[in-house]
């Protein structure tokens, strides 16, 4: 997402040049959506796949339209008939015959999860799309929806301090055998120990607007990194490393997927991977960033009635 929209101005060549390390290193899971500059963000991934597409699993989302700007198809998100749509043009845009991983990026409240999960299964068996996810679905409509259709993931923010599918959202995945893959698990940059006052971000930057990054409360916020970063710097690894460390030892279904649109980072961040964290550090850890310790919501109130349904 961030290579296209909310992070600043985009840079493609630098963009896809940390596609291809990724790709050059093994990371083999590129996560995206129609939705990430309205389209923008696919054809930059088709663009890098050119030649390269044997070695991607691409996973993209549809139904998303208040962040893709509206939608022109003249239906909702998640109706049949829109699903249809999204994934011929997310095909054409990637460059790609198939979609590896296709999901839901919001549930859409207008249409039953049933009527949604049906068309998206039809598309399964018509060769257009290899397996099926949700993303920010709450317990029932994931049972409701495997139901029509087996999903292999549920895309969800996840990291120290947004821990809020602990519970019975974490459970069901886990029950049902679907992954988690945690979006945001360096908190959009804040784990990373960089982001200590407003003044950090570009005046174009996104997060501005999030509750979290407000002047009320960043500063409370940062207070939270400060015990972090003497950890970190003790097992000679980097803030980020750390929050990164401490999803991947949540389990082996929860699979991190940190964005970056620089080589650097990349490399830091698939690092993360070999940082082992005893039972005592992921202790620790948990005590300095229980449930809710973090001061404002993940996103603003509108946003947040689309989250957990």
């Amino acid at each position: 997402m961030g290579m296209s929209i909310f992070y600043g101005q985009p840079d493609d060549e630098s963009s896809i040049a940390t596609i291809h390390r990724a790709l050059d290193m093994g990371i083999n899971m590129i996560v995206t959506s129609d939705a990430y500059g309205n389209g923008a963000n696919e054809t930059l991934i088709g663009k890098a796949l050119v030649g390269r597409r044997n070695q991607a699993l691409v996973c993209t989302k549809f139904g998303n339209l208040a962040l893709a700007g509206g939608g022109d198809t003249g239906f909702t998100g998640g109706d049949p008939r829109h699903v249809v749509i999204a994934c011929d043009r997310s095909l054409k845009r990637l460059g790609v015959d198939v979609i590896d991983l296709y999901a839901l990026h919001r549930v859409d409240v207008t249409i039953p999860i049933e009527e949604t999960v049906g068309a998206m299964k039809r598309l399964v068996e018509q060769g257009k799309v290899r397996h099926l996810g949700l993303s920010e679905a709450g317990p029932e409509t994931i049972r409701r929806a495997y139901a029509v259709h087996p999903l292999a993931s549920l895309e969800t923010e996840y990291s120290l301090w947004s821990r809020d599918i602990e519970g019975d959202i974490m459970a069901t995945c886990r029950e049902l055998g679907m992954a988690i893959m945690a979006y945001s698990p360096l908190g959009r940059g804040f784990l990373t120990g960089t982001i200590k006052t407003l003044d950090t971000l570009g005046e174009k930057d996104g997060r501005r607007n999030m509750p979290r990054f407000k002047p009320e409360n960043i500063g409370q916020n940062a207070t939270l990194i400060g015990l972090m970063e003497a950890m970190a710097q003790a097992k000679g690894i980097t803030t980020a490393q750390l929050a990164l460390a401490w999803v991947h030892a949540q389990g082996p279904d929860l699979f991190p997927i940190p964005g970056t649109k620089r080589v650097k980072y990349l490399e830091q961040n698939a690092a993360a991977v070999d940082v082992p964290l005893s039972a005592q550090d992921v202790q620790t850890l948990n005590q300095l960033f229980p449930k809710n310790v973090a001061s404002g919501t993940r996103y603003p109130e509108p946003a947040m009635k689309s989250l957990g349904i």
